[in-house]
């Protein structure tokens, strides 16, 4: 006569099976946590030791070029060796409270990093001092071959390791015990920071496309160069025109307020031979974006650009670009 267990029995066995399994996966996750803190540590120590306490001794840069460089790095180094040797204790909840009140000095560093990295460069060009000791640094045994400017970007990637870490942890944590609520708190102040590090980087690329269009675009009748303007995509279109004319290729520019039409200038032009002439100028605000066909397989499509005085047609020959361009002009025209 088979044995076969209680039903209540059977269930309690499957709970504890699932707990043993969280926290098997919990605690890979926290060790694998305490060894990538130590490496971060390790690598973080070579610009403290052998940049910051030295430059600092020496006098090479002066306090207000050693402070744009490394920003709050040496706050961030300390915070990091709290919550290693917390880590190492087995006090996961209690170091991860404490390492939270210091996470904001990671939205700082992201925010001083473009600043770093110009003044890095230019104490290169300008510096022969600095020149010759960063050369020197980056020869010793430790740094394996690593420059300085590879390793000033690890607290922003280190972030993002946080992240990815403590959500695991989360998730195989007991959902009503205190260190879960603990978890969850970390959990939330690091997205929030790396939301802020996001946007940051949101924001210097913007800059960088739009000073890159201003200076596509011949002469400076056009101001891209627009406090709250984003750049969105580019590419070429077909215009068509209204009466039976042939088709006109130009390149177009989508903002988030303005669409731009333009045209290469000509090739044996003395001084714009690479630059684009302004052909139109289109505010959104009062744009009507319509597909004329397209919404098919068929090959390409066409869309319509209602504006109070015009009207514009718009062609490719590929589906993908004209649904992709469709989908940009509508969420821009609906946000603004």
């Amino acid at each position: 006569m088979s044995y076969s267990p209680h039903p209540h029995m059977a269930g309690a066995n499957t709970v504890e099976e699932q707990r043993a399994r969280w926290e098997r996966k919990r605690c890979r996750t926290a060790k694998e946590l305490l060894e990538t803190e130590h490496r971060y540590l390790e690598q973080l120590d070579l610009v403290v030791t052998f940049f910051v306490t030295i430059l600092k001794a020496k006098g090479t840069l002066k306090p207000a070029v050693m402070e744009t460089l490394f920003g709050p790095l040496e706050s961030i180094y300390s915070a990091s060796q709290v919550l290693s040797l917390h880590l190492e204790r087995g006090n996961l909840g209690l170091g991860l409270e404490n390492f939270c009140q210091k996470l904001e000095l990671y939205g700082h560093y992201a925010e001083n990093f473009e600043r770093a990295n110009k003044t890095l460069m230019e104490q290169m060009r300008k510096n022969k001092a600095f020149r010759r000791f960063k050369k020197l640094q980056e020869t010793r045994p430790q740094f394996q071959g690593r420059k300085l400017e590879d390793l000033l970007p690890l607290p922003l990637q280190r972030l993002y390791q946080y992240e990815h870490f403590l959500r695991d942890l989360l998730e195989n944590t007991r959902p009503v015990s205190a260190e879960s609520q603990k978890l969850a708190k970390a959990v939330k102040s690091v997205s929030e920071v790396s939301q802020w590090v996001q946007d940051i980087d949101r924001k210097r690329e913007n800059s960088l496309q739009l000073h890159r269009v201003q200076k596509l675009l011949k002469g400076q009748k056009i101001q891209v160069l627009t406090p709250g303007r984003w750049y969105i995509r580019e590419g070429w279109l077909l215009v068509v025109p209204s009466k039976g004319k042939e088709l006109k290729r130009r390149i177009f520019f989508l903002f988030s307020d303005i669409f731009i039409s333009t045209k290469p200038c000509h090739p044996l032009h003395l001084t714009n031979s690479n630059k684009l002439a302004c052909t139109a100028v289109y505010p959104l605000h009062q744009c009507v974006v319509n597909k004329v066909f397209g919404h098919t397989r068929s090959e390409g499509g066409l869309l319509s650009l209602s504006f109070p005085h015009e009207t514009l047609l718009l062609m490719s020959t590929d589906q993908q670009d004209i649904n992709d361009w469709y989908q940009c002009l509508i969420t821009a025209v609906r946000q603004l």
